[in-house]
């Protein structure tokens, strides 16, 4: 890396598919953008989030940790500011809290959603944070260093131009100390391409796709576990096709802005000098398994390929090779190891469980063995996935599922109770119950939590059914839900 701790601006969609993104192979959506950072940096090609949804998933991110060790196992409903709002990472170590103890300058524009939106967190000098987890594309409540603010235009925008004003704010403190580097870090977090879709995004953008046949989502027959109201699929809307140029128009209007605030990088000359990390919170499908949404697209909730991965790109001059694909398994709970890694910086109290830097591999340095499995869960649902094989586990009574990833990549036939995989599943199974044993916490363990996508509200009253009718275990459909998913 560089002699001093570089910059450091990580770059967050919300509820992005992997195959969302033309670099990753899809050549019906528009990313030129991220095309061309992946094209300058490294692509991660199978990275996992740690939970298919966003508040335990951003949580991992920031801590290192899974779920069950820091309590945040759905998205987080009820108070989002106020008084009655609270901090559920409160007293948890995170990685911002290390750079900040380094002594960088921390911003943040854009979605937070872990509680207390309206408290700017430690070390941040720059908070402009929704409110909630979710909001329509315009008239969206923000709090700015614990002030409301309800912002008019174009949310994808708001938070790129604030994302702007700290970085020139920032290089004009350079400029005028001419003294001591002080480094930043941006959390720039984006509401796209969370729902709603249809009728939510500048024309420029929705027109792209008017004619698109969109091979790359097909709408396949409906899950049998996938809650509807009226008819609509939880995490969709009520015409398909709409919904479809709404969410693809969402992230190549969010790529347009990710351009303008990385060319405000380069005109202050620190593209050199700042790693650049693009993600999403968690995957997210658009009819693929006949699924609108993510894990709690289903209930019980899913592990599919296309919920638990996520798009990931890294850049920076001084990491090696450009346009370089990783194909090795990775996750969001490596990252907080790995940023501070990269950053110069002791990273290591953040493998202390189960992350670990991968760092090294960027670099293109031998390093040492990694592990060839990742992990997930959602509350009672647990999935452990190798490179070829995936095993899903759903406390305390199933469906349980495994998968043949060789010869079945899209996961459609489940061979659980194949007798040919007795022993894969057996296997995969004792693998699973001890890794969760040594990095969970017994106080905040999802397993017999009962989590069912409806939202948490406390850090342990995890909200299980609210007015909501789940399908019975023989696929029969949900009648109601309180709300879409955030």
């Amino acid at each position: 890396m560089t002699r001093r701790h570089p910059n450091i601006v990580v770059i967050q969609s919300d509820d992005q598919g992997p195959w969302a993104l033309g670099c990753a192979g899809n050549p019906e959506i528009k990313t030129p953008v991220l095309d061309a950072l992946a094209e300058r940096g490294t692509r991660l090609s199978r990275f996992f989030c740690a939970s298919p949804v966003c508040s335990p998933a951003r949580a991992s991110l920031l801590t290192g940790q899974i779920p069950s060790r820091h309590g945040v196992h759905d998205y987080l409903d009820g108070a989002h500011a106020g008084p009655e709002s609270r901090d559920y990472l409160d007293g948890q170590p995170t990685f911002t809290d290390a750079l900040a103890e380094a002594g960088y300058r921390l911003g943040l524009s854009g979605k937070w959603h872990l509680g207390a939106s309206d408290v700017p967190r430690r070390g941040f000098v720059h908070w402009f944070a929704l409110e909630g987890g979710g909001s329509p594309y315009s008239g969206a409540r923000m709090y700015r260093d614990g002030v409301p603010e309800d912002v008019d235009g174009y949310l994808t925008d708001v938070i790129a131009d604030d994302a702007i004003d700290f970085i020139d704010a920032e290089a004009a403190r350079r400029t005028s100390r001419q003294s001591d580097h002080e480094p930043f870090f941006l959390a720039l977090n984006f509401t796209a391409p969370h729902k709603p879709f249809a009728g939510q995004h500048p024309k420029e953008f929705t027109e792209m796709y008017r004619d698109c046949a969109f091979e790359s989502c097909p709408q396949e027959e409906p899950h049998p576990w996938q809650p509807t109201v009226d008819g609509v699929p939880i995490g969709g809307e009520a015409d398909a096709r709409e919904a479809l140029i709404g969410y693809f128009a969402a992230v190549t209007a969010m790529d347009a802005a990710i351009g303008r605030f990385l060319d405000r990088l380069t005109a202050h000359g620190l593209d050199d000098d700042t790693i650049v990390v693009f993600a999403s919170d968690n995957g997210f499908n658009c009819g693929h398994h006949g699924i609108w949404g993510k894990g709690n697209g289903t209930f019980p909730q899913n592990m599919y390929d296309e919920s638990v991965m996520v798009p990931f790109i890294i850049a920076h001059p001084h990491l090696g090779a450009s346009g370089r694909v990783i194909d090795d398994l990775l996750s969001g709970y490596d990252v907080a190891a790995t940023l501070l890694d990269l950053a110069g910086l002791d990273g290591t109290a953040f493998e202390e469980g189960p992350g670990q830097s991968f760092a090294q591999l960027l670099r293109g340095e031998p390093g040492r063995e990694r592990a060839v499995v990742v992990h997930d869960e959602y509350g009672p649902v647990r999935m452990i996935r190798t490179a070829e094989r995936k095993y899903v586990h759903r406390y305390p009574h199933g469906p349980h599922e495994y998968y043949d990833l060789v010869r079945d990549p899209g996961e459609r036939e489940n061979l659980v109770d194949d007798p040919d995989h007795v022993e894969d599943v057996k296997d995969l199974r004792a693998q699973l119950d001890d890794w969760f044993t040594a990095h969970g916490d017994a106080a905040r363990d999802g397993a017999r939590l009962p989590v069912a996508g409806a939202g948490q509200t406390d850090t342990l009253d995890v909200n299980p059914l609210a007015s909501f009718t789940p399908p019975n275990w023989d696929g029969t459909p949900a009648a109601t839900r309180r709300r879409a998913s955030a």
